[in-house]
């Protein structure tokens, strides 16, 4: 069993399963197995009611699916996954920030696909509660990335307030203030 990194730093196994049919497979057809499960958008749409009633499946975004479509649902769900098929493709982060912060999403918000140690620290900032590291990355590792940058500027799920907000309510870490002969001297 395969293991997923919190963005609080717990280390567990992934107990969820990601549910991809071909292109070819009908949505309306697809057999949804037992257990905690991600479904595609498609899947969701095809067969809403039946899933709906089950509180065991969650559905995941491809890059191209609008988060706007699951804005009916969101009560709903206990679990949205975001899925990044490429290391490259960056859709997903946007696409978690758009549940957060324009949809309010409280829920499990899960990065999985191409997820990679270096991606860490951005996505736990755009809200992502769990990472499914890609089979080859070590979640130990990744656990170290949570925090590499001890402050940010930018406003983010994960911080409101950008720098100079939190500088101007006093919660930013002042520069130290150089000696008076330092100051004489410029």
């Amino acid at each position: 069993m395969s293991e997923v990194l919190h963005a609080d730093g717990r280390i567990a196994a992934d107990r969820v399963s990601v549910l991809r049919p071909t292109d070819s497979d009908d949505p309306a057809q697809v057999g949804v197995p037992a257990g905690d499960v991600l479904v595609p958008l498609a899947v969701w749409r095809a067969q809403r009611d039946a899933l709906a009633a089950r509180d065991d499946v969650g559905v995941w975004l491809a890059p191209a699916d609008a988060p706007d479509a699951l804005v009916d649902d969101l009560p709903r769900l206990a679990r949205i996954g975001v899925d990044f098929p490429k290391f490259t493709d960056g859709r997903g982060y946007s696409t978690a920030s758009l549940l957060r912060r324009r949809h309010g999403w409280t829920g499990e918000l899960r990065a999985i696909g191409d997820v990679l140690v270096d991606q860490v620290f951005y996505l736990r900032r755009c809200g992502f509660d769990v990472l499914a590291l890609r089979s080859d990355q070590d979640a130990s590792v990744a656990k170290r990335q949570l925090h590499v940058f001890s402050e940010t500027y930018q406003s983010a799920a994960d911080e409101a307030r950008p720098a100079f907000r939190r500088r101007a309510a006093a919660e930013w870490p002042q520069p130290p203030t150089p000696p008076d002969d330092a100051r004489s001297a410029a």
